[in-house]
């Protein structure tokens, strides 16, 4: 081998080695960055380069377009160059102006490599005059690029005069450079992610406090609207028109309600706080409950109203019970809403078996308007009605999207097919568990409360609540049955009262000053620990949040019961936990009562007029709609006018049932 190959060979190795290096210090630096915080690895990293390239200094500068100026981010001076000092601090926010030849290659892209002055134009007189007074006057620039080819910022390295930087040089450095700038596109990316996050968490915040705060205000005053008018109902002096007073006020703080768990239930769904609540019970049950609640609806229009079960439909399954009944409900409610002829069916059967689950196929089909196929998507969108919605002026267009998510929960799905003018079929699927009757809580007795059965201890019942009306509310149902009663309007008094009282049981509100429901049963349940006997706390909350009841419960509340309540929710509750027994009514309190020789002369001239105009008065006794049935009586020929004075009577006296009574016997088709 000639002494020129042989140079030529050292030379190759020489070059393999150096790559080899600059491979290696690459997958260091990709390392660095991946595994480190963004920063310390950007300042790790110029230290490196620094160090392989034998630099003074690295350092990364950015451009900020919009003021046109430059401005030094990260620096890295090599302990090797006393002379050389930082310059970060006045490297900031510099004109373009101030090194325009610089500016220029670097906008464009081009990389500035400079070995020495004579590399310079002779235009770039800035430039040429600063480094011939700096003891770096070898530089070299390089733009630092992203995966997406975006301009992050400028790689530099500054050197002494003996520096000679090759084309080599000039790929390592900018490999480098994208190295960094992918690095920090990542940082910036996943810290815009974080931000949106954390910005996300916040506002779900908000709005779940939001969400808490108005179903606070919202159900409580309709606790005591509720409460109150169904406690004056007991009251066997109220007359027979001031009662039918409190049905209406009862009825519509009853659709009011049904209106704020709508929107309730919808925001719960947004903020993602809707869980699923599994019990088992008897499905027969709950579909004849269902059938019961709606045939009034449709017998009102003169429709079918068809339940049709498999024969070998599961009596008892496992599901969220209460989720089912909304769904079934509000599919049902929006067939007989917009049926006028026909009737509404629902069909349910088996569907596929699973080793942990069973699948029940619902259908829900009426032979009403049907729906325009461009109206379909509006169905499961909140808030969105379509046009036969918008014209019956009713409800809030949250019934199908909460179904939706409700079947959802339940493991299924839903969908429609409709026919414009002949009707809509609404199809579902759940997943059940199939469980034994013995399995199922016995069901309470649903009979009006009229006394305590005798010979039972007396029992001392405690009442906490903020709000006077609300312990006014329970302190008066309880004082009906002669319980032994007292109230706290705040946690702290409720502590007090249970260490000299020791009542039995305690009602206990959760949001309350002072000292709240959550740290009240907590240190109630403290104070036990002497072993004087457990008492009973239920927790009574306005909440719209399912989960909080896993809260109360690891407060150490032993059940939890919502507002508004039903009376009849806490005489159960009472007799579950101390083992009230009571005296139930037989029936309603009395009616007007009317001779049968006057109702018979009604029924009789009723026969006599059109059964149209009898449905319409029907509908409007089943309204309690005094006024409609006044004006019906205005169309009857004068001659039943015995009839239209009888009707006239029954209405001002509020004898709805009276009127219904006498349709129903006479079997209008």
């Amino acid at each position: 081998m000639s002494d020129f190959e042989e140079l030529e060979s050292k030379k190759r190795e020489k070059a393999l080695e150096m790559q080899a290096h600059r491979d290696n210090l690459l997958s260091r630096v990709t390392r660095l960055l991946i595994s480190q915080d963004i920063h310390l690895a950007i300042d790790h990293t110029l230290e490196l380069l620094c160090q392989f390239t034998q630099s003074a200094r690295c350092y990364i500068i950015q451009y900020s377009t919009c003021r046109q100026q430059w401005s030094m981010v990260y620096e890295c001076c090599h302990p090797d160059y006393p002379q050389v000092i930082p310059i970060r601090e006045e490297s900031q926010n510099l004109s373009t102006e101030t090194f325009p030849w610089f500016s220029e290659q670097l906008l464009n892209g081009i990389p500035v490599k400079l070995n020495s002055l004579d590399d310079l134009p002779a235009t770039a007189i800035p430039e040429r005059t600063i480094l011939a007074h700096s003891s770096t006057p070898c530089l070299l620039i390089v733009p630092m690029w992203d995966s997406c080819g975006v301009t992050v910022g400028y790689l530099g390295l500054d050197a002494s005069a003996e520096k000679q930087w090759t084309k080599e040089d000039v790929t390592f450095v900018r490999l480098v450079g994208e190295l960094i700038a992918i690095a920090q596109s990542r940082y910036e990316a996943e810290k815009g992610l974080k931000e949106a996050k954390e910005a996300a968490v916040k506002a779900n915040k908000a709005k779940s406090e939001f969400l808490a705060n108005m179903s606070h205000e919202l159900r409580t005053p309709l606790n005591a609207i509720l409460g109150f008018t169904r406690l004056i109902s007991r009251d066997s002096s109220v007359s027979s028109e001031y009662r039918q007073y409190l049905e209406i006020v009862n009825r519509s703080g009853e659709h009011l309600l049904e209106l704020i768990n709508d929107i309730l239930e919808m925001s719960k769904i947004e903020a993602g706080r809707t869980v699923f609540n599994p019990s088992n019970f008897d499905l027969y049950a709950l579909l004849d409950n269902i059938a019961e609640m709606l045939r009034s609806q449709a017998q009102a229009k003169a429709l079918s109203l068809i339940f049709d079960r498999s024969s070998d439909l599961p009596q008892y399954i496992c599901t969220d019970e209460s989720k089912l009944r909304q769904v079934l409900i509000n599919l049902l409610g929006n067939g007989l809403k917009f049926t006028e002829s026909g009737g509404v069916t629902l069909r349910v059967k088996l569907g596929e078996k699973r080793e942990d689950y069973q699948r029940l196929v619902w259908e829900i089909e009426d032979t009403g308007l049907g729906i325009a196929p461009e109206e379909i998507y509006k169905l499961f969108q909140p808030f969105n009605q379509t046009e036969t919605g918008r014209k019956s002026q009713q409800g809030t267009g949250l019934g199908l999207p909460i179904s939706k998510k409700f079947v959802e929960l339940m493991g299924g799905a839903i969908g429609v097919s409709s026919i414009l003018g002949q009707g809509s079929i609404f199809s579902f699927d759940i997943q059940v568990g199939l469980v034994g009757e013995n399995e199922i809580k016995t069901e309470t007795n649903r009979a009006k409360v009229i006394a305590l059965a005798e010979n039972q201890p007396k029992y001392r019942i405690l009442v906490v609540d903020d709000r006077p009306e609300s312990r006014l509310l329970l302190l008066k149902l309880l004082a009906t049955l002669g319980l032994s009663v007292q109230e706290a309007a705040n946690g702290q008094e409720a502590i007090a009262i249970w260490q000299a009282w020791q009542p039995h049981l305690i009602w206990m509100d959760m949001r309350m000053p002072v000292k709240d429901g959550y740290e009240a049963t907590r240190e109630i349940r403290q104070l036990e620990a002497d072993n004087r006997g457990k008492t009973v706390i239920i927790a009574l909350t306005a909440s719209a949040f399912e989960e909080d009841r896993a809260l109360v419960i690891a407060a150490g509340c032993d059940d939890f019961v919502r507002k508004p309540f039903r009376e009849e929710v806490i005489w159960q509750k009472m007799s579950e936990y101390l083992g009230l027994k009571y005296i139930y009514a037989d029936n309603e309190p009395n009616q007007p009562n009317y001779s049968p020789v006057f109702l018979d002369s009604l029924q009789s001239l009723l026969k006599l007029i059109s059964p149209v105009w009898i449905r319409q008065l029907q509908q409007a006794a089943r309204e309690c709609d005094d006024e409609k049935i006044i004006a019906l009586t205005a169309e009857i020929p004068a001659d039943y006018a015995i009839l239209a004075q009888g009707l006239q009577q029954l209405a001002g006296e509020f004898s709805f049932d009276a009127i219904k009574t006498i349709i129903r016997d006479l079997n209008i088709s």
